[in-house]
Order: structure tokens, then sequence, then C-alpha cells
């Protein structure tokens, strides 16, 4: 017997349900290829990982609908956000340039779910249900704001806002292509996202022209002075 890896093995007994729910949510999105984000899929991720069935179900109790399912999504999107999180720490992304380093988040975040893609298509259809609209919504603005911080952003005015209502929706309309992109090592997916970067790039700089041009607009206050009071 591997004494190292039996010490190394979780001891899921001992944490709380909110520990639980986030270190068993990649064996249920691993289930959930199979048996769709279901009690039937909480069962075989317990029987995976050695822990027991009664606890996850504690942790992931029933509810009316698609809510139980949604937990069990939101857990495994915050299991990828810490992962990246782990993996790619600001001061490891301060060497990139900030379009790599989204390129490189959103990469990761693809790289992690890549093995599991029929449980984030099925996911995805969860997700885009009416009734989980909000919520969806929400899981996705956080993420892309872990991603924003991650790449050092600090704005704190409508730029805050804008760059991660525009990731987020470049990281939902990328999963879209992932989960249909059947190219080789999902080629297709990665040529799209460059794309949108790319074009997220170019509003930036426009942007960025646009406000820095500000000073050289007429002042509309001094104009009306001109008019009313005009040099002689």
């Amino acid at each position: 017997m591997d004494t190292a890896h039996a010490s190394a093995a979780p001891d899921y007994a001992d944490m709380t349900l909110d520990e639980l729910r986030i270190a068993l949510a990649p064996e249920i999105a691993a289930s959930a290829i199979f048996d769709g984000w279901n009690e039937t899929a909480l069962v075989t991720a317990a029987e995976m990982a050695g822990a027991d069935p009664d606890i996850l179900r504690l942790a992931f109790p029933r509810k009316p609908g698609t809510g139980q399912a949604m937990d069990m999504i939101d857990a495994w999107i915050a299991s990828v956000d810490l992962a990246m999180e782990e993996a790619w720490p600001p001061e490891r992304l301060a060497e990139l340039k900030i379009r790599e380093r989204i390129r490189t988040l959103v990469a990761f975040r693809l790289e992690a779910v890549a093995p599991i893609d029929e449980g984030v298509r099925r996911a995805m259809a969860i997700m885009a249900m009416p009734q989980n609209a909000a919520r969806s919504l929400k899981l996705g603005w956080r993420s892309a704001d872990i991603m924003w911080r991650l790449a050092g952003d600090v704005a704190t005015d409508y730029n805050h806002y804008t760059k991660r209502a525009i990731l987020a929706g470049i990281y939902s309309a990328t999963l879209a292509v992932f989960v249909n992109d059947d190219s080789e090592g999902k080629a297709d997916t990665h040529a799209f996202l460059e794309r949108r970067i790319d074009d997220v790039m170019k509003f930036e700089k426009f942007k960025h022209q646009l406000t820095s041009r500000d000073y050289e607009l007429p002042s509309l206050t001094r104009f009306l002075g001109r008019l009313r009071y005009p040099s002689r």
C-alpha cells in the first residue's frame, strides 16, 4: 500500500458542506457526462471519491425544478475558478501583456473542462433555461470578475462593469463553440477566442483614444460664454 498516496487522500468526513461541495464538484461534473446533473451523478461521484453519499446529498439537497442541478453547476464553476486562481496567480500573469493574460485564463478554463465537454453541454442547456437565466448571468459575472482581478484590473468606474460584461459574453460564446467543436485540439474554438479578444483589444484601444482626446474637444462652457460675451 502506498502510504504517501493514502495520507494525501482528502478526508471528506472532516469537511464542512461548503468545502465538500467544491472538493467533489469535479467528480460530479465527470459523472454528469453520463448521468446528467442530477442525484444519480451525486451518488456516483461520492462512490468514486470514497465519500458518504448521504452527506453529499446534504450538501446538494433536492430542490424544485433544476435548483439542485444549478447548485451542482455553481459548485463546479467555483472549483474551476479556484483551480484557475491557483494555477495563474497575479504575480505569474504579471509577466504577460494584458491581452495574453486574458487569453491565458480563458484557455486554462477550456483546457480544464475539455475532458468533460458533454457535461459542459448538459450544464449549458440547464443554465439556458429561463428560470435559471439570472443565476447563470451571476455565475458568468463571478468568473469574469475573478479573471479581470487576476489580470490586474483595478478599475472602479464604468469600465469595471463593461469589462466584466464583455468578458463574460466572450467566455459564454466561446464555450458554445467549444462544446460543438470537432476540430483537432479544438483549434476552431481557440481561433474563435483569438478573434473575440482581438475585438475587445480594438475596442479598448478606441475607447482609450477617445477619452485621451477629451482635452482637444472644445469646451462647451467656454463656447457659450463667448456667445454671451464676445471678445472685442
